[in-house]
């Protein structure tokens, strides 16, 4: 009598480059700032208050514009500055970035304490705070290859002409 044993194969894992695990990391915490900002517009009364030009008791103005449009576009820059700079470069601008969006991440609960929004704003931003931390760990962490200089190519291949 034959039985049928099942086949399982494991899947093959393959390590995934630095640069690609922090540009991934980097979009889901702007999926995550972005989300936590688009589901508090169903907070009662942040509508009304934004269509009479304020956010959190600024009033909108083309400074404030530009101000938040600046601060987001650091964590965005990040996506692509993790792939497109040099490895030390990468490293670095990930190390410090990310440090600096953890009090900018807190902000975002600051504001709600004592607020009937609050476990909201503290998941938002445990979530970005998990992310940051694998950046924070990914960028400390980055793999160190020997260093080749062009002297030392220089005299492999040397060597290998000589064979």
């Amino acid at each position: 009598m034959n039985t049928r044993r099942p086949t399982t194969t494991a899947l093959e894992e393959q390590r995934m480059p630095v640069r690609v695990r922090l540009a991934a990391a980097w979009t889901s915490f702007m999926l995550f700032y972005i989300y936590v900002d688009i589901l508090a517009f169903y907070k009662p009364g942040v509508v009304d208050d934004i269509l009479v030009g304020v956010v959190w008791q600024f009033d909108i103005t083309q400074t404030w514009a530009i101000i938040a449009l600046s601060l987001l576009a650091i964590p965005i820059l990040m996506v692509v500055l993790s792939v497109a700079l040099p490895a030390r470069a990468s490293r670095i601008a990930n190390l410090v970035v990310a440090s600096i969006q953890v009090p900018f991440a807190a902000f975002n609960a600051v504001g709600e304490v004592g607020g009937s929004w609050l476990f909201f704003y503290l998941l938002g931003v445990a979530l970005e705070l998990v992310v940051l931390a694998f950046i924070v760990r990914w960028a400390w962490t980055w793999p160190r290859g020997a260093a080749t200089t062009d002297t030392a190519a220089s005299a492999e291949r040397a060597v290998r002409d000589v064979r």
